[in-house]
């Protein structure tokens, strides 16, 4: 007998509520119940472009009892709120990243979630990706040797030419750590295990924006984040890591993250993707070669990839992967890195991390348990 389908409120309608309502039409395992927005047109419009049952105000989505997991895809400093009131309404919440602004936020929102017994998930998921997946397996197998060292690089110029509101990119909560870094954090963690400490430096090198595109274009922006950090990561199982993310770089010829272990080198995909390449260099090899993917989920409209696996957690009861005490290590590292360049300091990570367990191979296309 089939089990009934978790079913989902999505609270906010940008561009990313898309990905992740395709999502649900390609897992049976959940579908999308009802959708809200500041702007209710745009949430009516969004439901009656996918066939939603359901546009509502927010108070009215926590209320209906039907709804089982509200994904929050708010701009970052609406994730508290949504993620509290989605909680104390007794719904599992799955935050779009970071978890929130700062680290307390992150804190409590995990704190109310244990207090009422809900699950707290976060994006990124793109870990649970077929190209990831690979590189989790190729390190799991030791193909690598042990890991020694890593470096990760996300640099780009910023998004104001291009976005059509792109001011919350340059706010406290914004920046490139914060907005791509859980990326990148999140992969590195998930192939290396959990972060000991930190340090780094953090400037705003373009203090002040323009905006390109319509319909605010001509508009100023104050830039009150760093827009450029550069960091170094001592992981608890030796490995040590640079990390730069920056939007204040027109070009680089640079990789994504290449891991460099006893035995070679591994080249990870973008990690703000599901898919591939994976390449691989061993100490005996003349030259890389690509690796074929050991995982499936490598399409690109299975972006809300951590919500499924914890719809189908929330029905088997194991634990989901994409969980809120992974995001909130994650959210403490990268604010770390800021305060080490304000204090002059490493900074000890304190939040605990355990990697969880990685995907079974051989899974159906629209499966992610066996």
């Amino acid at each position: 007998m089939a089990q009934k389908r978790v079913k989902l409120g999505i609270v906010g309608c940008g561009n990313i509520s898309k990905a992740y309502i395709l999502t649900a039409q390609s897992f049976p395992v959940m579908e999308v119940a009802a959708v809200s927005d500041l702007d209710m047109e745009r949430a009516k419009a969004t439901a009656k472009e996918y066939g939603i049952p359901k546009a509502c105000t927010v108070k009215q989505l926590l209320a209906d009892p039907a709804i089982e997991i509200v994904v929050n895809l708010t701009v970052p400093k609406a994730h508290e709120e949504i993620a509290l009131a989605a909680i104390a309404a007794g719904k599992h919440v799955f935050n779009e990243k970071p978890l929130g602004v700062t680290l307390e936020q992150g804190r409590r929102i995990l704190a109310a979630a244990k207090t009422k017994k809900v699950r707290v998930g976060c994006a990124p998921g793109t870990f649970l990706g077929g190209g990831l997946q690979t590189c989790r397996k190729l390190i799991d197998d030791g193909i690598i040797g042990k890991p020694l060292a890593a470096t990760a690089f996300m640099t780009c110029p910023g998004h104001e030419s291009w976005h059509p509101s792109p001011e919350f990119y340059y706010e406290v909560g914004g920046g490139p750590m914060l907005d791509m870094g859980p990326y990148y954090l999140t992969a590195l963690t998930q192939l290396l295990g959990p972060v000991k400490r930190v340090t780094g430096s953090a400037a705003i090198l373009k203090p002040e924006r323009v905006i390109g595109s319509e319909p605010k274009k001509g508009k100023k922006i104050k830039v009150e984040t760093p827009d450029h950090i550069t960091g170094v990561l001592d992981f608890a199982g030796g490995a040590v890591v640079t990390i730069v993310t920056s939007f204040a770089v027109w070009h680089a010829h640079l990789p994504r993250i290449e891991i460099y272990g006893t035995e070679g080198t591994l080249a990870v995909p973008d990690p703000n993707s599901l898919r591939g390449p994976v390449a691989l260099r061993l100490s005996y090899q003349g030259d890389w070669h690509d690796v074929p993917l050991t995982h499936g989920h490598a399409d690109g409209h299975k972006w809300g990839i951590g919500v499924a696996d914890m719809a189908y957690a929330v029905r088997s009861g194991r634990p989901h992967r994409a969980n809120g005490e992974n995001a909130c290590h994650v959210l403490e590292v990268m604010h770390a890195f800021l305060n080490a360049s304000r204090d002059g300091r490493h900074q000890t990570i304190q939040a605990p991390f355990t990697r969880p367990a990685p995907l079974p191979r051989g899974l159906a296309e629209n499966a992610l348990d066996e």
